[in-house]
This record gives C-alpha cells, sequence and structure tokens, in this order.
C-alpha cells in the first residue's frame, strides 16, 4: 500500500510539471494560434474574435488554470483545428488505432528477439553468432522512420504488397486493417527487437557465468535444460526495464512512424495539432504520452518482483 500511494503521489506530481512544462513551452512557439487556424485570408476581426474564445488574451496563468479546472472536471475542451470537435472524441476515435499498433509491434518483438538471443547463445561464438551481432548492431543504427521508407519503397511500391497511405479502418475491413499494421509494427519492432536482442543475449551469457548454473553443470543439468528451467527467466529481468522504455514510444503512437505510413494514431494526430497550434489536443496527449510512460515503469517494476520477489518495491522510491 506505501509503494502504491508513493508512487500515485509521484504520478501526480510528474503529470502536474509536465503540464506546466508543455503548456509553457507551445506558447513560447512562434506562431498565432487564430490566425493559423483561421488562415491568412480571415479579418481582423474573426481572429481576434477567435483569440477570445480560445482564451489566448488573457495571461498564461489565468489560461493555465482555466485548462486545468477543465482537465480535473473531466472537460479537456475543443479542438480549433476540427471545427470545435471535442478532444476526447478526436483522441477516443484515434487510441485504438495506435493500441492495435503498439500490441502488434511488441508482439514482433517478442517474437525476434526471444528465439535469436537463444539462437545465437547456442551457437556462441560460431558464424551464426557473429551474423546475428553484425546485423542486430544494423538494426539499432537505422532509424525507425527510415525503415518504414524503405519498407514502403520494396513491399509496397516495388512488390505491392500494400499500398502506402491506404490506410484501411478496422470497421471498414478488420483483416485489411492489421494487413496494413504489418510493415508500420515491423518498423517499429525491428530496431526496438535489436535492442532487446542485444540486452538478453549479453544477459544469458553473464547467468550462464554464474554459480548456480556451474552447480547445476556440475551435476549433470544440460545446457538447454538450464536454460530454459533458471537462466532464461533471471536474464529477463534487466530486459524488462528495456521493455518499459519501449513501451513509452511505441504507446505515444510512434509519432513519426504513424506520419510516414499515413496511420490515424495519436502520433500522427499530435503533430498535426502541433502544426495547427492546437493547444487543447496538444495539451491532453502530452499528458497521454507522459502517463503511459510512467504506467510502463510502474507495470516494469512489479513485473520484476513478481519474477524475482528478492526485488522489493517498496524499498525503490
Amino acid at each position: 500500500m506505501g509503494y502504491i500511494v508513493r508512487r500515485l503521489a509521484i504520478t501526480i506530481l510528474t503529470l502536474f510539471l509536465v503540464s506546466i512544462l508543455s503548456f509553457a513551452s507551445f506558447r513560447l512557439i512562434p506562431g498565432d494560434a487564430a490566425l493559423i487556424s483561421l488562415g491568412t485570408e480571415a479579418t481582423g476581426e474573426q481572429i481576434e474574435a477567435l483569440r477570445q474564445e480560445m482564451g489566448l488574451n488573457r495571461s498564461f496563468g489565468e489560461q493555465y488554470l482555466s485548462w486545468l479546472r477543465n482537465f480535473l472536471s473531466g472537460n479537456l475542451g475543443n479542438s480549433s483545428r476540427f471545427r470545435g470537435a471535442s478532444v476526447s472524441g478526436i483522441i477516443l476515435e484515434r487510441i485504438p488505432v495506435t493500441f492495435a499498433l503498439a500490441f502488434l509491434s511488441f508482439l514482433f518483438i517478442i517474437l525476434i528477439a526471444v528465439p535469436v538471443s537463444i539462437f545465437s547463445v547456442k551457437k556462441e561464438n560460431s558464424l551464426p553468432d557473429r551474423i546475428v551481432t553484425t546485423l542486430t548492431a544494423l538494426n539499432i543504427s537505422i532509424p525507425g522512420f527510415f525503415l518504414g521508407i524503405i519498407f514502403i519503397w520494396i513491399f509496397g511500391l516495388v512488390f505491392r504488397l500494400f499500398v502506402p497511405g491506404a490506410f484501411v479502418s478496422y470497421d471498414e475491413n478488420p483483416a485489411a486493417f492489421w494487413a496494413y499494421l504489418i510493415f508500420p509494427a515491423l518498423a517499429i519492432a525491428m530496431p526496438n527487437a535489436a535492442w532487446v536482442t542485444k540486452f538478453l543475449r549479453n544477459s544469458i551469457f553473464r547467468e550462464f557465468r554464474s554459480d548456480y548454473v556451474r552447480t547445476a553443470r556440475s551435476k549433470g543439468g544440460s545446457h538447454s535444460h538450464l536454460l530454459g528451467a533458471h537462466v532464461l527467466k533471471n536474464a529477463s529481468l534487466p530486459v524488462i526495464t528495456i521493455l518499459a522504455m519501449i513501451a513509452g514510444e511505441v504507446l505515444s503512437g510512434s509519432i513519426v512512424i504513424e506520419q510516414v505510413f499515413g496511420i490515424p494514431g495519436i502520433g500522427r494526430l499530435l503533430i498535426a495539432s502541433i502544426t495547427a497550434r492546437d493547444y487543447p489536443v496538444i495539451q491532453t496527449l502530452i499528458i497521454y504520452i507522459a502517463f503511459a510512460v510512467i504506467l510502463a515503469n510502474t507495470l516494469a517494476d512489479i513485473a520484476l518482483q513478481s519474477i524475482d520477489p528478492r526485488i522489493r518495491i517498496t524499498e525503490k522510491i
């Protein structure tokens, strides 16, 4: 209970600080939000009316306190870019798409990283192990957005396995929806899977040099049995922390990847909102991303303790 209270207090304080910093930062960016929203053809009266409606004519403190009161009461405000549509409705419409992309990305990360790490360990210092190490380093060095562009060129334009930009909603065609997310998910998963492979492989090697493994081997334990029964479980502890860091990125919609593939998720919405100075949407998405990162790290702490009871999460804060 003490851990939960302390974690909740830290979460609230963190979100509060993030809200202030983001609120101030985006208002320091040059450009009139009302003018950008209406366009250059708008009259001065129209721009001033929208500024008053958006509260831009008030001081920073008044604007923030007004937003905070509305946010705490569940009123996220209305979008200036989407003709006054509610922010909650806009975000709720796009969150399922980002969650689907995140689920598929994590699935690919696990399906790639765990078998490749085990294969590399079993083939230690052999040619296949060196190939895995080289490919891992290569994948780590390639940015996800560049990998996405390569996928669009090879699989979209050359082999025509999908039509770039022709996103299909789940309601329209569930099979086509999941099919379209495969390559964006791979673009997110491959660099992250390379990081997980690197850490998991090194962690497995470190565990095999432990005293308990030497003792088990002296009693006749095979390499494969020790790997499956003991080593892999213990070696996964540092990897869980890495996965928590990746979760923050993936749950935020992997902003650039959604933009590259034209996926109407949270990440693409954030970029469009920043461009249009849609402050209510920006502010809510920043809070969402911060909360996703905190939640991922909290779940990682709980998972670490469930795997290794010697870790006391109550002592970590």
